[in-house]
């Protein structure tokens, strides 16, 4: 009792512990991106073979992320958070030792896994912060997953260089242990739980849906959209998910609760996730192309994979700083408004770079505002979602919520794949027109988003009305609305 006693008075480590947890596994998720090629050499393997690095990661984190969620808020987050970190640090191990594409996919699904570690540090965030605090820190812990996201791109390449394509595996395997072995001994267990027992069931069919759709989005571009096996598992998904949501709504002890899934706050902020990761992902994937297109192809940079982190580190140092003042901002404006600012504000970045990307400053300002604009948007959105619920749902809803916004990445950039290749001559790189329609599409799909918010409840009024009892800047709990 002594040592849970007194890490519950240390708000800052129990911060810093979630956040080196954090980072490992948003390193692990942009870090093999700009050395795909290099692992393709390495492992001996097809470039049609070398995706499954990206999608084996892509469908174990959508599968595990809700399900983590839901085992922490039943079964205590400090326990789940040290076991999901200790699984993506033998999942890193596997990688780093593979020779061969069977067990660096191994490696790449427990490494997925690892996605579980968002709900929980943001339910642990919850738990042990004062009310007042926790949108300020839930915001600056969003801002440090995208900073880790952002600098993966940036260190791959020196990485590859000195040390060696193994370590960057060994690298986050060491941050996981350490913050493994760190959390068991300092962060407190949670003492808020949900009774019950795992719907066992219902988390089959979770996953099901779950891998028919994200994997007949992500290998739509190969095998194409009209193929028999994308339109086969588009199908069989749907039917999975609506027999999901049947079990799940008739279950004593569901999954996730689909009561709490109608609050207002909860399906508005749902609904934003997935049309922010349908724009945000798709640019985070085809910007570095676009960036290392060689000029004589009458646009691009040809940069080098170091070259294209150091362009992107304007965003991602946006990114942190928006995560720093989100929370404020909320409490000032209302996380309706701010939401509604930052979508537009990343709108505004993409319709830029669709009229105007032949100079470096001119994507520079571009990235900036993007990287801001998405910065603020999701740091607010994981608040609402937090805030929003129970907080014996707390993992699960921050769960689901991050797991439509991979969905809505999926999607986005299958479809921003498919818009760009269509250009391109056989055996050839795209035409500059496919990348301007592909970053037109994204202006209009943070559009529908900026549109969306307005559908929130509004609860700015709340929020200065009950700002002076704060004990910290930050978001107040919003109502559970009907």
């Amino acid at each position: 009792m002594g040592r849970e006693a007194a890490g519950r008075t240390s708000h800052r480590v129990t911060f810093v512990v979630l956040a080196a947890g954090l980072c490992a596994y948003s390193l692990l998720q942009s870090m093999v991106i700009p050395v795909l090629p290099v692992l393709q050499t390495e492992l001996g393997t097809t470039q049609a073979d070398i995706t499954w690095v990206l999608t084996a990661n892509l469908l174990a984190a959508a599968v595990a992320t809700p399900i983590v969620g839901r085992l922490g808020d039943m079964f205590g987050k400090r326990r789940m958070f040290v076991s999901v970190l200790l699984v993506l640090s033998l999942g890193c191990l596997l990688s780093a030792l593979a020779g061969a594409m069977p067990l660096m996919i191994a490696g790449r699904v427990l490494q997925g896994v690892g996605g579980g570690v968002i709900p929980l540090g943001y339910s642990i965030l919850r738990d042990e912060y004062p009310e007042g605090g926790v949108a300020t820190a839930i915001g600056v812990l969003s801002s440090l997953i995208a900073v880790g996201s952002g600098l993966g791109l940036v260190i791959a390449g020196p990485i590859d260089s000195a040390l060696g394509l193994d370590w960057l595996f060994w690298l986050p395997m060491v941050v996981g242990v350490l913050a493994a072995a760190v959390a068991f001994r300092v962060v407190p267990e949670s003492r808020v739980r949900t009774p019950g027992r795992v719907n066992w069931g219902a988390a089959l069919l979770l996953s099901a849906w779950l891998v028919c759709v994200l994997l007949g989005v992500s290998r739509a571009t190969s095998w194409g959209w009209g193929s028999p096996p994308v339109v086969g598992l588009l199908v069989g998904g749907a039917v999975l998910l609506a027999l999901w949501i049947t079990v799940e709504s008739r279950s004593a002890q569901p999954l996730i609760d689909m009561r709490m899934m109608r609050l207002r706050a909860v399906w508005t902020a749902n609904l934003i996730a997935l049309l922010v990761g349908l724009t945000i992902f798709a640019a985070f994937a085809f910007i570095p192309q676009f960036l290392q297109t060689p000029p004589e192809a009458g646009y691009g940079f040809g940069a080098s994979i170091g070259e294209v982190g150091l362009a992107l580190l304007p965003q991602t140092a946006a990114g942190f700083c928006a995560g720093l003042v989100a929370g404020r901002l909320g409490q000032r404006f209302g996380p309706r408004n701010v939401v509604t600012a930052g979508t537009l504000l990343t709108a505004l970045a993409y319709a830029l770079v669709t009229v105007a990307h032949d100079e470096h400053w001119q994507l520079a300002i571009a990235f900036v505002l993007m990287g801001f604009g998405a910065g603020v948007t999701q740091a607010s959105m994981a608040s609402i979602v937090v805030t929003a619920v129970p907080r014996e749902q707390t993992g699960v809803a921050s769960g689901m919520n991050a797991n439509i916004r991979t969905i809505g990445g999926a999607i986005g950039s299958a479809v921003m794949a498919t818009v760009v290749t269509s250009t391109a001559p056989p055996g050839g790189l795209p035409t500059e027109g496919g990348y301007t329609t592909g970053f037109l599409l994204l202006t209009l799909g943070m559009v529908a988003a900026a549109v969306a918010t307005r559908a929130m409840p509004d609860t700015g009024r709340a929020h200065r009305r009950r700002a002076p009892e704060a004990a910290a800047p930050g978001l107040a709990p919003l109502p559970s609305d009907p």
